[in-house]
């Protein structure tokens, strides 16, 4: 499109032509009387290369003599020509005009495009175009970009704002919170152009917030275990109001950076805190010697009852045993008295002799007391058993001695017994 124009011009763009610059050959001669130099002696001047550009301007709209005749005053128009001119400058005027339109958007970002300054549509990453301007004008916005607003401090926790910090909580104490809320863009046209200032826009919401969640709770919850809580409602909050503004924000985090009472109370806070904290401790001290006591005392009071009721049981068992046998003897000594008592009598000192190491007998037909070393008795059956089972014979006469207890209670015994067979024989007949 322009290579035309400059033939039409009639200019060159080889710097190697020498003749460049000094116009064409019937000014040679009149170049060289005005000028004294002859074409070729050096480069040209930049009088005679503006001179050299007037004529052709003239020739392309309509003066074909190039300003030559008649003292140069002398304009004839070529309307032809001075047509194609316009319209060839016409055509770059628009071209360039309509090159202004391209535009380009970064990665994660978008573009807002405006008609007539009214919203059009939005464009994403990459190459775009738009009518240029004053038709339509875009804004570029960055919608991947977490912003933070501050609330209660600016750029520093020191750096306190008592008039957005301090907050009423329900059981009327003052508390001093600040808290940073980080947010995205999810929709680029709302951000323009439904706020007004959007960083104090947001600001104004979290402010709004976190004084209603706070007015709601305890200020020993919003201190202590109601931190993570409080920044979630706050959250969920915040995003409910932005979505009825429309704003195009979506909330990501809420970070508490400091809660705590206001400078003027904060030592008697603290000894209160302490004081609480004691109390905690010697309870929790309490309740863990009351852990470590209590199961020991019921676990031995369940052992004696335990103990008790087997106690019980056993007695019971062993008196209902023993009454159900009296019955049973009681059955078979009415069968047969003698033979039944004598049982009972036998029994009852085999069980006294099995207990028993020494034996003192009365007899009373002989009016001497015999004493029967059974621990050595036995003893001695044990040494005898030993001896017949290695095959060594006990000592003669150790068995049949006149000293062996066994021999002279044998006497004494069929005398007893003819005397319990005698009075067996009275009790019958009594009977």
């Amino acid at each position: 499109m322009l290579v035309p124009l400059f033939k039409k011009i009639g200019l060159k763009f080889s710097l190697n032509d020498p003749r460049w610059g000094r116009g064409s050959d019937d000014n040679n001669d009149q170049q060289q009387n005005q000028d004294g130099k002859k074409p070729g002696d050096g480069p040209p001047d930049l009088d005679q290369l503006w001179r050299d550009f007037n004529q052709r301007l003239n020739r392309l709209f309509g003066n074909k003599n190039g300003g030559r005749g008649n003292g140069g005053g002398g304009f004839t128009p070529d309307m032809r020509g001075a047509s194609v001119g316009v319209g060839l400058i016409g055509a770059i005027i628009v071209f360039l005009w309509m090159v202004s339109g391209f535009f380009i958007v970064q990665e994660g970002q978008t573009a807002v495009v405006l008609t007539f300054g009214k919203y059009s549509h939005s464009t994403p990453a990459g190459f775009n175009w738009r009518w240029p301007y004053p038709i339509q004008s875009h804004e570029i916005v960055n919608i991947s970009q977490v912003r933070t607003v501050e609330v209660g401090y600016r750029s520093s926790v020191k750096n306190k704002q008592a008039r957005e910090s301090l907050m009423l909580t329900d059981d009327e104490n003052i508390i001093d919170i600040q808290f940073a809320v980080q947010y995205k863009l999810k929709n680029a046209a709302d951000w323009v152009f439904n706020n007004r200032d959007q960083e104090e826009m947001v600001r104004q919401v979290a402010e709004t917030s976190i004084r209603e969640i706070v007015g709601k709770s305890k200020m020993d919850f919003v201190l202590y275990e109601g931190r993570e809580k409080v920044a979630l409602d706050v959250n969920m909050l915040m995003q409910q109001i932005l979505d009825r503004y429309n704003s195009g924000v979506q909330i990501t985090n809420v970070t508490m950076q400091g809660v705590q009472p206001p400078e003027q109370v904060q030592a008697a806070f603290d000894d209160a805190v302490k004081a609480g904290q004691d109390r905690e401790r010697q309870k929790n001290e309490g309740q863990a010697y009351a852990n470590d006591v209590i199961p020991r005392a019921r676990g031995a009071a369940s052992r004696l009852m335990q103990e008790s009721e087997a106690y019980r049981a056993r007695v019971v068992a062993t008196a209902q045993g023993d009454a159900s046998r009296f019955k049973q003897v009681l059955v078979e000594y009415q069968k047969a008295p003698v033979v039944t008592r004598d049982r009972m009598y036998l029994e009852t000192m085999q069980q006294i002799f099995a207990n028993t190491t020494k034996v003192m007998v009365d007899s009373k037909s002989a009016g001497n007391l015999l004493y029967l070393p059974l621990d050595k008795l036995i003893a001695q059956s044990v040494a005898s058993d030993s001896a017949a089972k290695t095959g060594v014979s006990p000592q003669a006469g150790a068995t049949s001695s006149p000293q062996d207890p066994l021999q002279s209670l044998e006497p004494q015994r069929q005398r007893d017994s003819r005397s319990r067979d005698g009075r067996d024989s009275r009790d019958r007949e009594t009977r």
